[in-house]
């Protein structure tokens, strides 16, 4: 698949070095074009002038930038967010990480009513950033929920998450995107409260033979 990675932080980097690694074509863009090459030549991808540039052509496009930028993305992206499939990575956590900044529905929701023409599907949030290069633990590969209204698009993002190694697990419409980025929120916390090493990940245990 081409998919265009929209910011290249730890976790747009993270993603798109385990794409490539598993075969897909990426591009990433950035706010500024230095970092986005800087990151595209870590991770053996390409580098895009612009996000419209980024977005072209693609057949996934992930948002991997902080909450408070996706608004604009998607304002500044339009039209030419029609027909694709849209993943959220993001979390609107707060500044002091005490909280989420939505309340009564999820980051993802909000942007499925601002980019109509989009599919959004939220995935990907619910893993820590250093957890993309190696998606296994105990011998078990950890769990990438993802929440979405249209069945072929999360089609499409399951086929990605399980090329970089992950179990899917279909959590449902996208009203469950309020779910999961209430467990990443408490991953998140949870790491920083207790000083551990960023490395912990969901893993749904018992007979889930109806998983993706």
């Amino acid at each position: 698949m081409r998919i265009a990675i929209l910011g290249a932080g730890n976790v747009g980097g993270a993603v798109a070095t385990a794409a490539v690694r598993a075969g897909h074509d990426v591009v990433i863009a950035a706010t500024s074009a230095e970092h986005a090459q800087k990151a595209a030549g870590s991770a053996g991808a390409s580098a895009a002038a612009s996000n419209a540039e980024a977005v072209q052509g693609a057949d996934l496009v992930l948002l991997a930038v902080p909450h408070a930028a996706v608004a604009g993305i998607a304002t500044e992206l339009g039209e030419a967010l029609t027909g694709k499939v849209l993943v959220d990575v993001t979390n609107p956590i707060n500044d002091t990480y005490s909280d989420l900044v939505t309340g009564g529905v999820s980051a993802a929701e909000q942007l499925q009513a601002q980019a109509t023409g989009a599919s959004v599907v939220k995935a990907f949030n619910t893993i820590l950033a250093s957890r993309h290069s190696n998606p296994v633990e105990s011998g078990a590969p950890l769990d990438a929920f993802i929440a979405g209204d249209d069945g072929a698009a999360k089609d499409k993002v399951a086929e990605l998450a399980s090329s970089l190694g992950y179990r899917v697990i279909d959590a449902g419409g996208l009203r469950m995107a309020r779910s999961l980025e209430e467990m990443a929120l408490l991953n998140i916390m949870l790491n920083a409260r207790n000083g551990w090493s960023w490395q912990s990940g969901w893993k749904l245990v018992g007979p889930v033979g109806g998983a993706a």
